[in-house]
C-alpha cells in the first residue's frame, strides 16, 4: 500500500480527457521589464548537482533513481509558492476563467468538505478520501461558503497546469523544469532526504506542513495546519525557499516519464510529449506510512487540466550567465 499516491485527484480518472502538448518559452529576467513580483525571487546559482535518489525509502517504480549528476545553468525562482493574493490580481487583470471553474468542480479531501455539502459530491474511484466535488474553485477552496478572504498569503489551489501556465505567461516568468525545481529545492544540500537535512523533525521543530496522526483518519495537527499553511510558513532552505517539501504539490514544466536519467544531463527538459506533467514537492496529504512525496527526490505526476486542494505553483525566470 505504501507505494500508492494519495497525491491528488485526477480527471482522467473520472472521464476520458485529451492531452494536448504544450511548450513554455525560456524568459530572461535582465531582458524583460514586465516580470511581476519580481521581488520576491530568488537567484538560484547554476551548477551540477546530484539528482534522484536510492534510498530505501524510496519509490522506483516512481523513476526516482538512479543517482545521476545533473547540470543546470542560473535562474531565478519564486521564494514561495503563488499566492491567492497574486492570483486575485491576475484574475481581476485579465478575466481568466480557471479550469476548474469550466469543468464546474474540483478535487477536494473529505475531511475538508462542509457538512451536509449540497452541490454533487463523488468519491474517486480507489482512493475515496478524495471527491470530486461541485462548485469547489480557487476563491472558495472548501465549495459554497467557504472564502479565501482569510487566506490571501495561502498558495492559490484549485489551479490545473495549463491555469499555472497561464498566469505565468501573464507575470512574464515560466514553471520550472523538474531539475531546476529539485536542484533548487535541495538548498545547496548534496543529496539530503529533506530541504533541511535527513531529519523529519530536528529538535523536535516541524520544517513543513504534512499528515500528523494516523492517515487519512485522523491529524493530529502537531504542525498547525489541516490544510494549505502560508506560502511563507515555516524556515527556508539554504537558497531562501519556503515550503518546498508538503503544503502543496507543485507544477513543472516537464512531462512525466519514470526513465528520466537517460535524458540529456544539462538543462533536461524531460519527453518532448507525454499524458501527465510533473508535480513536485508533496503536500499536507502527505505522511510517511503511506505516501511520503514530501522527500525531495520524490515525484508525482497528474494531467494538464486536473486540479484539487493540494496543488499550486511556483515560478521561475531564466538568468542571464
Amino acid at each position: 500500500m505504501k507505494n500508492q499516491s494519495c497525491c491528488s485527484g485526477s480527471r482522467e480518472m473520472m472521464q476520458n480527457s485529451t492531452i494536448k502538448k504544450a511548450e513554455q518559452e525560456k524568459q530572461d529576467i535582465s531582458q524583460r521589464s514586465d516580470i511581476r513580483f519580481e521581488s520576491k525571487m530568488v537567484r538560484i546559482p547554476g551548477g551540477s548537482f546530484l539528482m534522484g535518489t536510492e534510498d530505501g525509502e524510496g519509490f522506483k517504480s516512481d523513476g526516482e533513481g538512479p543517482i545521476r549528476s545533473v547540470e543546470v545553468s542560473s535562474f531565478y525562482m519564486d521564494a514561495h509558492t503563488v499566492t491567492n493574493r497574486e492570483f486575485t490580481q491576475f484574475v481581476e487583470e485579465t478575466g481568466y476563467r480557471t479550469e476548474a471553474e469550466s469543468f464546474g468542480w474540483s478535487f477536494i479531501f473529505y475531511k475538508l468538505l462542509p457538512e451536509n455539502y449540497e452541490p454533487t459530491v463523488q468519491q474517486l474511484p480507489g482512493i475515496p478520501w478524495w471527491y470530486a466535488a461541485e462548485e469547489v474553485y480557487w476563491y472558495q477552496p472548501e465549495g459554497q461558503g467557504s472564502s479565501i478572504e482569510d487566506r490571501m498569503d495561502h498558495p492559490v489551489i484549485h489551479v490545473s497546469w495549463n491555469d499555472a501556465a497561464a498566469f505565468c505567461k501573464w507575470a512574464g516568468k515560466r514553471l520550472p523544469t523538474e531539475a531546476e525545481w529539485e536542484m533548487a529545492a535541495r538548498g545547496g544540500l548534496e543529496q539530503k532526504k529533506f530541504p533541511w537535512g535527513d531529519e523529519l523533525t530536528p529538535d523536535g521543530v516541524h520544517y513543513c506542513n504534512i499528515w500528523q496522526g494516523a492517515f487519512p483518519k485522523e491529524n493530529t495537527l502537531e504542525d498547525g495546519f489541516m490544510s494549505t499553511a502560508p506560502a511563507q510558513s515555516f524556515p527556508p532552505n539554504g537558497y531562501g525557499l519556503h515550503n518546498v517539501a508538503g503544503n502543496v504539490w507543485e507544477w513543472c514544466s516537464d512531462w512525466f516519464a519514470k526513465n528520466n536519467h537517460q535524458r540529456s544531463a544539462v538543462n533536461p527538459t524531460g519527453p518532448t510529449e507525454g499524458k501527465a506533467k510533473v508535480m513536485r514537492g508533496g503536500s499536507y496529504l502527505c505522511h510517511h506510512s503511506y505516501c511520503n512525496r514530501y522527500r525531495v527526490a520524490a515525484r508525482s505526476s497528474n494531467t494538464m487540466d486536473s486540479s484539487a486542494g493540494n496543488i499550486g505553483f511556483r515560478c521561475v525566470v531564466s538568468a542571464n550567465d
